[in-house]
């Protein structure tokens, strides 16, 4: 099922990729990473795809509260089959070994109702741990960076379910990342401007491969 849908993002990047940079170069970030959703739909699908595909190994998590990403590498041996969480850990244990504290996490940024109600969350819990989490990096220093790439689909107007997700992630982030699709109205180009974020607009989701390989070393 993965190769199909790195496949489906190949076919769209035949003309090839571009991004630009607003404001400063791309960051750099550190191992080991930890992958989320910010509101639970199947973007963070392509995100772990796309780790997949730049041979970066990640740990992943649907819903992680601060505590789990306190546990580090591993997010402490739980299993999801008894939390009601999904989980799948990828960490190189020979360079990380369990417990080792995230220096990153990556949002995928995109609402799912449908999502949000299989993981027993509203749109208002789901704002709330984001909120939380990100706290709990800020106070670490772990790196945020937030990523939309579900284009037109996953916008839409203010104070929507896609809009509030990217309300509680991309202006505390310390990079952004977006598809042309997901920007066309230049909302991500005056949040990063405004709070001073560094900003990269790629042309489809397979350009995030390059990108993750530039920011995490």
């Amino acid at each position: 099922m993965k190769r199909k849908i790195v496949l489906g993002l190949a076919a769209s990047a035949v003309l090839g990729l571009s991004w630009l940079v607003a404001g400063q170069a791309i960051p750099k970030a550190g191992l080991p990473v930890l992958t989320t959703s910010a509101g639970q739909s199947t973007d963070v699908t392509t995100l772990n795809i796309v780790l997949d595909e730049a041979a970066i190994a990640y740990d992943y998590c649907d819903v992680p509260t601060p505590e789990m990403v306190a546990d580090g590498v591993g997010l402490g041996d739980r299993k999801s089959a008894d939390t009601g969480f999904y989980a799948e850990s990828h960490t190189d244990l020979s360079k990380y070994p369990k417990g080792t504290p995230f220096k990153t996490v990556i949002f995928a940024i995109g609402a799912s109702l449908k999502g949000m109600g299989a993981s027993g969350l509203t749109l208002d819990g789901e704002e709330t741990r984001l909120r939380k989490v990100i706290e709990y990096c800020k106070q670490k220093k772990i790196f945020v960076m937030a990523v939309h790439i579900g284009g037109e689909s996953k916008r839409g107007p203010a104070g929507s379910d896609n809009e509030r997700m990217i309300d509680a992630v991309a202006p505390l982030a310390d990079y952004i990342v977006v598809t042309k699709d997901s920007n066309k109205d230049g909302r991500f180009t005056k949040l990063a401007q405004a709070k001073k974020i560094p900003l990269t607009e790629i042309e489809y989701a397979l350009g995030l491969v390059d990108i993750v390989k530039q920011v995490l070393q």
